[in-house]
């Protein structure tokens, strides 16, 4: 909080990624406008981003009045768990894509509530059960972040869904487990083709 200048007390939206135009982050940034009208107090940390991206962005904020967007510019991946453990939330503004952004996985087991836009890119993985999934505009957006910062124990609800999803799903175990079984599965295939057929065996 000290590096990036974060009051000791304020909640912390948190966004970790690249900067490509199917990730939302100028959704992101207008949402961010509208939450400081009603939370003020409340810091978007965005955590990634080229130089000169970020400059961009910095400017599209400076647009849109967003004095409360922190921008870190990318950071080691060994220091992605530091800013996780700030967050009061961790949203994922994408606006297209179909593919499962990685960081979904790590969210789910995080502990802390997700806000996410209700796409494809989202819904192969996540759930209203799971997580805030919201239409991919600013001002929908905006009220799930207001709503969980003023409303502790829902976002409390949905972290401890999201983890029990995770270990259920997505966990270690599970992966390794899986992955034996498709193992399993593809030498016994290999072996039922390789062998002869019933017949041909016996008139050997």
């Amino acid at each position: 909080r000290e590096r990036w200048g974060l009051p000791a007390d304020a909640p912390i939206v948190l966004y970790t990624g690249t900067f490509e135009a199917y990730q939302g982050l100028e959704l992101l940034i207008e949402a961010a406008a509208r939450l400081q009208t009603t939370h003020p107090h409340a810091r978007v940390l965005v955590v990634g981003g080229e130089p000169g991206q970020v400059e961009a962005a910095t400017g599209v904020a400076r647009a849109h009045g967003a004095g409360n967007v922190v921008f870190t510019g990318q950071q080691p991946a060994r220091e992605i768990p530091a800013f996780v453990a700030l967050a009061a939330i961790l949203a994922s503004p994408r606006i297209r894509g179909t593919n499962t952004p990685l960081k979904i996985y790590s969210y789910l087991r995080s502990g802390t509530p997700i806000v996410a836009t209700n796409l494809l890119t989202h819904t192969q993985v996540l759930s209203p059960e799971v997580a805030r999934l919201v239409a991919p505009e600013a001002a929908p957006f905006a009220a799930a972040l207001a709503e969980l910062l003023d409303d502790p124990a829902a976002g409390r609800a949905l972290a401890t869904a999201a983890q029990a999803l995770s270990d259920a799903r997505y966990s270690r175990d599970v992966y390794l487990t899986r992955t034996a079984e498709a193992c399993r599965r593809l030498a016994a295939a290999r072996d039922g083709a390789s062998a002869p057929p019933a017949t041909e065996t016996a008139a050997r």
